[in-house]
């Protein structure tokens, strides 16, 4: 019975410590279940907003410039066309009369005397037969009155000799017209417009057709008043024609000054009145004469002139964004060496639509601040 007794007490003593292990891992168990009880419960933090980086703006850098040498050139510029030397408008001198043939049209090579149009004039011819005939008449009776000479009063005498000179000149006036019925070319050349058509009724001094001599080409150009001013005969011109290019020349003639309120004289006058129309004269325009006229340029080609009013070889130069002025003052900021910047007054010269010219104050080589 003892020896039984210490045999429970032995098994009781050793299945203790594993007793309290045992117990141990189970408190453990529950304490990390119940903590993961209690997370699971609990709400679900917000995850941070993540911004992105803040970039400080730029302050954007003033452009730099770099003091340079350069051919300064200051020009002025007109426009204008190719104009024969030699250009008229041709017309009749007879009114109310209509075209009974016209023979040319825009393009034809005429040649001097040749032929253009001519007038109706049948009603004309009619007259003109009846004229000789009353004429006839006249002439028996004037031969009737210069043998009864000394037997009739003086005064009858010389009405019926008044009367009979009226009826030649009557004849003579409708002869006359005869001849103004045709339009002849006055000189050789390319006729360049056609302001009628076959069968037209015509006024006086109305123009029927434009003759000019193509041959004979030259630059005419117009310019502004002021600039008229800053060039003379004999000055280099550079001339720009439309489809050939830019061609070297030089002013030849400036144009006739006008009266104030005068016509521009450039023609289109209807010639009504009895007023023949004006002519397209040369001598409104600058006339440029050119080293080689290019080949395929026509009549009425349009053009531009530059001529060159002032230029200086191996000018100091600056951007015109670079010149500052406040007042009377002008003056330019310059960059030094280590980066400062200092402002320098100038003295300037001529100026172009991009450049300035600097006379005083600066140096090639440096640096100027833009704008």
């Amino acid at each position: 019975m003892f020896m039984k007794w210490r045999t429970a007490d032995l098994s009781s003593k050793g299945a203790a410590p594993k007793r309290g292990k045992r117990a141990a891992l189970i408190v453990l168990s529950a304490i990390v279940a119940a903590t993961m009880s209690g997370c699971s419960l609990l709400p679900a933090e917000t995850e941070e907003e993540v911004l992105p980086p803040i970039t400080p703006p730029t302050i954007s850098k003033k452009p730099e410039y770099e003091v340079r040498t350069e051919t300064l050139e200051k020009k002025v510029s007109g426009s204008g066309k190719m104009m024969s030397q030699r250009e008229e408008k041709v017309y009749f001198t007879l009114d109310g009369m209509h075209i009974k043939e016209l023979n040319v049209k825009p393009g034809d090579k005429v040649k001097k005397g040749q032929l253009l149009a001519v007038l109706d004039v049948e009603s004309v011819e009619k007259e003109i037969r009846a004229k000789n005939l009353q004429i006839r008449k006249s002439e028996v009776q004037m031969k009737e009155t210069l043998r009864k000479r000394d037997e009739m009063d003086p005064v009858e005498f010389e009405e019926s000799t008044i009367a009979f000179e009226e009826l030649r000149q009557e004849l003579a006036d409708l002869e006359d017209q005869l001849g103004k019925a045709t339009l002849t070319a006055p000189f050789g050349g390319t006729i360049i417009a056609v302001q009628v058509e076959k069968g037209a009724a015509v006024k006086a001094y109305d123009p029927i057709a434009t003759i000019a001599d193509t041959s004979n080409l030259v630059v005419a150009a117009t310019f502004a008043k002021e600039d008229l001013e800053k060039f003379s005969a004999g000055m280099k011109a550079d001339v720009d024609i439309n489809g050939a290019g830019k061609v070297a020349g030089k002013v030849k003639v400036m144009p006739v000054a006008q009266a104030s309120g005068s016509g521009s004289g450039t023609g289109g006058g209807s010639g009504e009145g009895g007023t023949p129309p004006a002519k397209e004269s040369l001598d409104q325009y600058v006339i440029v004469s050119l080293a080689k006229m290019p080949k395929g340029v026509e009549r009425g080609t349009p053009l531009t002139v530059s001529i060159v009013t002032q230029r200086t070889e191996n000018a100091i130069v600056i951007p015109v964004s670079a010149l500052r002025s406040i007042g009377s003052r002008t003056y330019v900021q310059v960059v030094e060496s280590d980066g400062s910047k200092r402002e320098v007054d100038v003295e300037v010269g001529q100026q172009t639509s991009t450049d300035v010219e600097i006379l005083k104050g600066l140096t090639v080589g440096q640096k100027v601040v833009g704008r």
